[in-house]
């Protein structure tokens, strides 16, 4: 067993990639809503890779996110502390905008006849006033049963101090209704915020049965197929674990397949010395873009879904790769609203029907439509040679909706780019200028289907001096599954004075912590000298709502202290000369997974990449003006060769458009760095 393969299960494509002795091979097939495993099937099947051989096998897939979103989950109740059944109703009072008047708070997954009240009560030490009473729980169970309740969220108050309480109901639960799915909060969260924690434990409940199904289901069909190694799960930390520790916590995916992208990027740019990332993932369906400052991905424990302008949405209290996405992707729909104006997403064609030059029946056009009109993507090589494109649907279809607005049909597929870029230029200035840093201090790496078609716009745009295309940019996800360690978060809520005095009893408190994530990972059979630890603390200034995340690298104090003022600084602009206290412990506990290093492609001596030429064809980078541009084949492309723009590299899963005044290096292993043109930018 020589073989590591990673897949990830998209909107639209499912991608495969496998390493093997070093060499990386990439395979790209639809997805197959709702039996989502046949599309990872297909796409071993596909790539001819023998089960037999597999000694890792590494998966990330939008299962839980999805069942969220298009409320397939289970009927689920919630059993609470009495007093705290409308904890879910009463939620928070954030409004967006505290002049919109149609705001409006988002219904609970748990309608007020299945919250249910259980008599208790711990204080905020943790200490018992009220014992649990189960005398009522016999009778509260037979009600959900008639409901046709199949999960229950449990979650007490103070429960993340003392979860005595909840495992005691907890027990009885089982013991009572052995068939049902239950979750506490003490598993998902040790946190406080009551309504952030209920939450999180209904959505882990809602999502539970789904979510096990879906892994059982898959874990079923590769040992039939002859897999040997347990599998590996994506989670939405950014690191992978077991399959059976992610069905203890669900929610824990909530993000489990956008994530794989952007720890690759991490571990790209630690192999080429570049720390200052913006990465940016377009996919057939959503944008997601992430900031890597100093080598460092930004982990958010306030991971929130569903938020729009109208609504706050609804918070997960999990640790999350800070991601923007936007549903701005390759099959993103072009339409035109009620004030006449052209729009674009967030609705998708996804693979079925998918952009109308599939042939499948699509009638709206896309973002690859326009892309394909323009020139940008080989008509000849379509998806990889697979799909003959029907180029005049796709006119057709442009010319159809230009008429509506007046435009010519190549006026206004040129409109539907500039308004995707627009949306995902917003989304990058979400995660840079919005969290304090300057977008012209990093490179952009992109990827995903669509990442290296828009990504110099992109940078052009923002000031973004350099554009940095992976290899196998296309299915980059996956491949940034097999650079992953194992990885658990351990969030505990720690109130205390970050002073000389306390420092001792916060070391005490992380030896805790580590004691535990080391029993754990002794039960997943993974052996103590494979693991490493960090330690971060969530503080404040004395008085404050909200935290930053600081990391203790050594237990000294004027250390921490300055590192949370210029954090603190860097978030909100100032700092003060108050108390620092600390609220949350959160230990980053990793387990190493052996990883196959990417090899060096050749060198070339001449620095020119003619011998990589394959063709020109006419391009429009601007509206009504066509460039015979050239066209590279990227397997050809080696280390150290020179391209000025205009040109077109093209390879089986994406196409990297350099503009016209931009110029291209390869480096090593075969990234493609694109120097924007500068003075272009700032004129």
């Amino acid at each position: 067993m020589t073989i590591r393969v990673a897949t990830d299960i998209g909107g639209t494509f499912t991608d495969l990639v496998y390493l093997e002795n070093g060499v990386i091979h990439a395979v790209k097939v639809d997805t197959t809503p709702p039996d989502f495993e046949q599309g990872l099937l297909n796409a071993v099947a596909k790539s001819g890779v023998s089960y037999a051989d597999i000694a890792f096998f590494a998966h990330g897939s939008t299962v839980v996110i999805n069942t969220l979103t298009e409320r397939k989950g289970v009927k689920t109740a919630l059993l609470t502390t009495r007093g705290f059944r409308d904890v879910l109703e009463i939620a928070r009072g954030n409004t967006p905008d505290i002049f919109n008047a149609y705001y409006r708070k988002p219904p609970p997954f748990v309608p007020r006849h299945l919250r249910l009240e259980i008599c208790e009560r711990l204080n905020y030490r943790g200490e018992v006033i009220t014992e649990l009473d189960l005398k009522t729980l016999p009778t509260m169970l037979d009600t959900l049963r008639e409901e046709g309740v199949e999960a229950i969220a449990i979650c007490l108050l103070h429960a993340y101090c003392n979860p005595v309480h909840e495992q005691q109901l907890m027990t009885a639960v089982k013991q009572l209704w052995p068939q049902v799915a239950v979750i506490a909060s003490h598993q998902v969260s040790r946190a406080l915020r009551e309504y952030e924690r209920s939450n999180t434990t209904v959505l882990s409940a809602y999502v539970m049965p789904a979510t096990r199904d879906y892994l059982d289901n898959l874990s079923r069909h590769l040992s039939d197929s002859g897999l040997q190694p347990v599998p590996f799960i994506m989670k939405s930390n950014g690191g992978i674990s077991p399959v059976n520790a992610a069905k203890q916590d669900p929610i824990s995916l909530v993000e489990s397949g956008p994530v794989g992208g952007i720890l690759g990027a991490q571990a790209y740019g630690q192999l080429i010395g570049e720390n200052q990332l913006l990465a940016l993932d377009i996919g057939g369906t959503t944008a997601k873009c992430s900031l890597i400052h100093q080598g460092q991905v930004e982990i958010s424990n306030d991971y929130v879904i569903e938020k729009t302008a109208v609504s706050a949405g609804y918070p997960i209290m999990t640790p999350v790769v800070d991601i923007v996405e936007i549903g701005n992707g390759g099959g993103s729909l072009a339409w035109i609203d009620a004030a006449g104006s052209l729009r674009v997403g967030p609705q998708s064609a996804g693979s079925t029907p998918g952009p109308v030059a599939y042939g499948r029946g699509g009638v709206a056009p896309t973002t690859t439509d326009a892309n394909l009109y323009t020139g940008r993507i080989n008509p000849n090589d379509f998806a990889g040679g697979e799909i003959t494109p029907d180029t005049c649907a796709v006119e057709r279809a442009f010319a159809q909706l230009g008429e509506r607005i007046g435009v010519s049909p190549k006026l206004l597929a040129h409109g539907v780019l500039q308004i995707a870029n627009a949306n995902m230029v917003n989304a990058l200035k979400l995660i840079s200028v919005n969290r304090g840093h300057d977008p012209r201090d990093f490179a952009l790496m992109a990827f995903g289907g669509g990442g290296a078609l828009h990504a110099c716009a992109l940078a052009a745009e923002l000031g973004i001096p350099k554009v940095i295309i992976p290899p196998f940019a296309g299915v980059f996800s996956a491949w940034g599954m097999l650079m992953l360690d194992s990885r658990r978060d351990y969030i505990q809520t720690h109130l205390q004075r970050l002073d000389d005095e306390s420092l001792q009893h916060l070391v005490e408190a992380f030896a805790t912590l580590q004691a535990k994530a080391e029993a754990e990972f002794d039960n997943d059979g993974m052996s103590r000298e494979k693991l490493r630890f960090e330690w971060h603390i969530d503080a404040r200034y004395a008085g404050q709502e909200h935290t930053v995340k600081v990391a203790l690298e050594e237990p000294h104090l004027l250390p921490i202290l300055e590192r949370f003022h210029a954090r603190h600084e860097q978030a909100y602009t100032f700092r003060l000369d108050l108390p620092v206290e600390i609220v949350n412990l959160h230990l980053v506990a990793f387990g190493s997974v052996p990883k196959t290093p990417m090899a060096p492609i050749g060198v070339s001596t001449s620095g020119t990449a003619e011998n990589a030429l394959s063709g020109r064809r006419w391009v429009e980078f601007e509206p009504e003006q066509s460039i015979k541009t050239p066209l590279y084949q990227r397997t050809a492309l080696l280390s150290g060769m020179q391209i000025n723009g205009p040109a077109i590299i093209e390879e089986a899963t994406t196409t990297t458009v350099v503009r016209p005044g931009d110029r291209l290096e390869v480096d090593i292993y075969g990234g493609l760095h694109i120097h924007i043109n500068v003075q272009e930018v700032l004129a």
